[in-house]
């Protein structure tokens, strides 16, 4: 295996790389950004943190001795009334959810009609814009739902807007020159809301406890069975967290601070 002792590497990318198993020891990573990694199974020992920012999915994460998700979830569900709903374990909890949703995001396409459409297309701090988000909200919904749930092997539209960490996949669209207008994606949103809400309505506790057929075809997500809970969370998850993106980019957008 590859060593590196006594080299200055700073500056350097590392893109694309496995540093499964690997061992840091007295090392610097001052100012070093971490985009999209795996850190599952990670120890950390010896460190120190400060000024650190983290943005991630967790679970049992261990902080000196304590398991800090429980508190940092509540903490979350605090700040941001109507997250707990977005864990469901009924069937009626999740229309719940769906309704809630929805009314936010009513709120929130209200509120972004008073931006021009070139606000509407401008990325604030290299994050989506307002409309490029709903372009990906469209996305996830033919993935997890119309493909992986329902079982749609090519459920695309051609303003689906991928995450950008996806691989290329056959048959799904990334086009990020596009510019449609405001208009021309909520349709296309109101037709996805409306597919969640179809499943939702029908959905039964058989149902919820089951697991989806795999999609033979090529495309994303991967063909495997998934728990059925795990495709809709996920829709629940994207549009709660990326609505709360969208009012904090609409909030910089009117200071002019973009």
């Amino acid at each position: 295996m590859a060593e590196f002792k006594n080299e200055d590497l700073s500056g350097s990318t590392f893109e694309e790389l496995s540093l499964a198993d690997a061992r840091f020891h007295d090392v610097t990573l001052r100012n070093a950004r971490f985009d999209w990694v795996d850190m599952r199974g990670v120890t950390i020992d010896g460190a120190w943190f400060a000024d650190v920012t983290i943005d991630a999915d967790l679970e049992n994460v261990v902080i000196n001795g304590v398991d800090v998700v429980p508190l940092i979830e509540a903490e979350l569900d605090r700040r941001y009334p109507g997250r707990e709903k977005t864990r469901p374990d009924d069937p009626q909890g999740y229309r719940e959810a769906w309704d809630m949703l929805e009314h936010l995001w009513a709120q929130t396409v209200e509120r972004a009609r008073g931006f021009t459409e070139g606000q509407l297309h401008e990325s604030v701090n290299g994050e989506w814009s307002f409309i490029e988000t709903q372009r990906h909200l469209v996305f996830a919904t033919d993935a997890w739902i119309r493909r992986a749930l329902l079982g749609d092997p090519r459920p695309w539209s051609p303003l689906d807007l991928p995450h950008d960490e996806m691989e290329d996949a056959p048959s799904v669209p990334r086009d990020r020159e596009v510019r449609p207008s405001l208009d021309e994606v909520l349709v296309l949103r109101k037709d996805r809301q409306a597919t969640m809400r179809k499943v939702l309505d029908d959905l039964t506790d058989e149902q919820l406890a089951g697991v989806t057929e795999p999609v033979l075809e090529p495309g994303y997500p991967e063909s495997v069975s998934f728990r059925v809970t795990r495709c809709l969370r996920a829709i629940l998850n994207e549009e709660f967290e990326h609505r709360r993106f969208a009012e904090r980019d609409l909030d910089i957008l009117a200071g002019g601070n973009s």
